[in-house]
């Protein structure tokens, strides 16, 4: 019974997280399709535990004195076992049904830091950063060269555009390739939207345009964007959703100690929060 139950939970979980929106903060919604798999699933499966919980209670009484002393011998580590299993299993319940979504905002950027990964055209003596921030990375994904082939491919597709306008579908794709290949993007006009983060390490009047990104699930979500000159000495505050637009630039940023794109805004307009902060990898 207490299988059946389980089940049915993560059954509901699944339909609660669907219906509410919250799944789009656990999985690329390209993936939604394997949640709706996963739910008739499990409703199956809870079908299937009911009909083996029926039959396994009629036939609950023992056969022997000698069976009834081998449970009483074995059936104390078994207990436990079933325990710690149950248990397990029912904590992602737990903290799905109870426990609130964090809301994202620039604290949790503040909180952990971010770092630059590497880049196609780094240097080696670079062989070392860890891979956090900025640049949405997808090369632990492919082996090197189809990982290569699929960079070089989507590179072609912005290669000799002058201006390119980023949206919620191609944001991740454009950023990795932005940071792959910097040479390929400078010069060009760039328009996207995020929100503002004033990093506590930056003393000049910059600001990074932040998206929080998955790439395939909350595991390997991150924040990805680009550091802005604002114009005209504009200064807005952390959280404030703009839309910007300006051209690619490369200069030296102290903090990480290298070379950063950067976009050299030429207009900026305060917007809306979107109803989801987040973007995806399309594939």
């Amino acid at each position: 019974m207490i299988r059946f139950l389980i089940l049915i939970g993560y059954m509901g979980l699944m339909m609660y997280l669907q219906i509410t929106g919250e799944l789009n903060q656990y999985i690329n919604v390209h993936y939604k399709y394997l949640a709706t798999l996963s739910m008739f699933l499990a409703f199956i499966l809870a079908i299937v535990q009911l009909i083996v919980w029926n039959q396994q209670d009629t036939q609950k009484e023992l056969s022997s004195d000698e069976t009834s002393h081998h449970l009483h011998c074995h059936g104390t580590a078994k207990k436990y076992s079933y325990l710690m299993a149950y248990f397990l299993l029912v904590m992602p319940l737990v903290v799905g049904y109870f426990f609130p979504t964090v809301s994202l905002d620039t604290t949790i950027v503040e909180a952990k830091g971010f770092n630059f990964p590497l880049s196609q055209e780094a240097t080696a003596k670079d062989a070392d950063i860890q891979i956090q921030y900025l640049k949405p990375d997808t090369s632990i994904f492919f082996n090197k060269d189809v990982y290569n082939q699929q960079m070089k491919k989507n590179l072609e597709k912005y290669k000799k555009k002058k201006e390119i306008m980023i949206t919620d579908e191609n944001y991740l794709e454009i950023m990795e390739l932005i940071y792959n290949y910097p040479s390929e993007f400078a010069g060009k006009i760039i328009s996207y939207t995020g929100f503002v983060f004033n990093s506590s390490k930056n003393l000049t009047s910059s600001v990074f345009v932040f998206r929080f990104g998955i790439i395939h699930c909350i595991a390997d979500s991150g924040v990805y964007g680009l550091l802005n000159h604002l114009p005209n000495n504009q200064q807005f505050k952390n959280n404030t959703w703009i839309k910007a637009k300006g051209q690619i630039h490369f200069e030296y940023y102290p903090p990480l100690r290298r070379d950063l794109p950067t976009l050299e805004v030429m207009e900026t307009q305060v917007i809306k929060k979107p109803a989801n902060q987040y973007v995806y990898r399309k594939y």
